[in-house]
C-alpha cells in the first residue's frame, strides 16, 4: 500500500470510528508505528484530523470531501505552492478563490497559518474573507468560525467542484477582492491563462475583474498544456507561483513581461 491509499485508508477509519490509535492503525495496515505517527502528522497538517496523545480524532474537514479529492491530489509541489501564497496574504484580507487541486491546497495553507486564527473576542472583523465559487473549499472553510466565507451560487460541476452560471456571476459583480488567487488548467505566454470549460473560464474571470492584484498558482505541468477557454492574458497577471519543475527560459519570458515568478 502506496502513501496515498494509506492515507485514504486512515481518513476512512476515521470517520467510521471516530477515533484512532497509532498501535491500532499500524496493526490494520501492516506498518510501523512510526510509519502511522508519520500519517497522522501529515493529515493533521492539512487539519484533516486532530492529533490526541498516542492517536487523532476525525476533524470538521475529515467528511468535508470525498477521499480521494482530499488526500490523493496532496502532492508535494502543490503544497509548496500553496504555502508560498499563503504567505502573500495579510490578516483582514479579502482573497478570492476558483476550484481545482491546487487553489485547494492553498486554502488550507492560509487556514493553517497563525496570522488567520482567533482573534480577541472585541474583534468583530472576520481574520480572512474568502470569496469563492468552489464547494468543497467552502465546506472545508465554513468549520473556521473566524474565516467569512462567501459562496457564489450556480451550477456544480462534479469535476472541480466548482460552481459557474448566471447565478455566480450576478454575486460576484457586488463583491471587492484584493488578491484572486487563481489555478489554471493551462498557460502560455501567447494565450495567457486558461480553463477547459468556457463556463468555468467565465467565472473565473470575473474573479479576476473584481480584484486588485491576481495571482496565479499552478505546477509546472500546466506549461506545456493548451486549454480551451481563455481566463486572463498574460499582462493581467501579477504573481506566478510555481514548482521548480518550469523551465528557466520559460521563467525568463514571464518575468520580461513584468510577471513576478515565484518558483519553489
Amino acid at each position: 500500500m502506496n502513501k496515498q491509499d494509506r492515507l485514504s485508508k486512515i481518513l476512512e477509519l476515521a470517520i467510521e470510528r471516530s477515533s484512532l490509535e497509532v498501535e491500532e492503525v499500524a496493526l490494520l495496515l501492516d506498518v510501523s508505528p512510526a510509519t502511522v505517527r508519520r500519517d497522522f502528522d501529515a493529515l493533521a497538517k492539512r487539519q484533516l484530523l486532530s492529533r490526541t496523545h498516542g492517536g487523532a480524532v476525525a476533524s470538521g474537514g475529515s467528511i468535508a470531501l470525498p477521499l480521494n479529492y482530499k488526500v490523493a491530489r496532496g502532492d508535494e509541489a502543490k503544497e509548496r505552492i500553496a504555502r508560498a501564497a499563503a504567505e502573500l496574504v495579510q490578516r483582514y484580507a479579502i482573497i478570492g478563490i476558483n476550484g481545482g487541486t491546487t487553489t485547494t491546497a492553498v486554502a488550507r495553507a492560509l487556514a493553517a497559518r497563525p496570522e488567520f486564527a482567533p482573534g480577541e473576542l472585541s474583534d468583530s472583523q472576520p481574520a480572512l474573507t474568502v470569496v469563492t465559487n468552489a464547494v468543497n473549499i467552502a465546506a472545508e472553510l465554513t468549520v473556521r468560525h473566524q474565516i467569512k466565507i462567501v459562496v457564489t451560487g450556480g451550477v456544480a460541476r462534479p469535476q472541480s467542484y466548482e460552481l459557474t452560471g448566471p447565478f455566480a456571476e450576478e454575486v460576484l459583480k457586488e463583491v471587492n477582492i484584493d488578491i484572486a488567487f487563481i489555478g489554471v488548467d493551462a498557460i502560455d505566454i501567447a494565450t495567457g491563462a486558461s480553463a477547459d470549460h468556457e463556463d468555468e473560464a467565465r467565472v473565473n474571470r470575473q474573479v479576476v475583474d473584481r480584484a486588485r492584484k491576481l495571482v496565479v498558482v499552478t505546477d509546472s505541468s500546466k506549461f506545456t498544456k493548451r486549454a480551451f477557454a481563455t481566463i486572463s492574458p498574460i499582462s493581467e497577471i501579477d504573481t506566478l507561483i510555481t514548482d521548480d519543475g518550469v523551465s528557466p527560459e520559460t521563467v525568463k519570458k514571464f518575468r520580461a513581461l513584468g510577471v513576478e515568478v515565484i518558483v519553489v
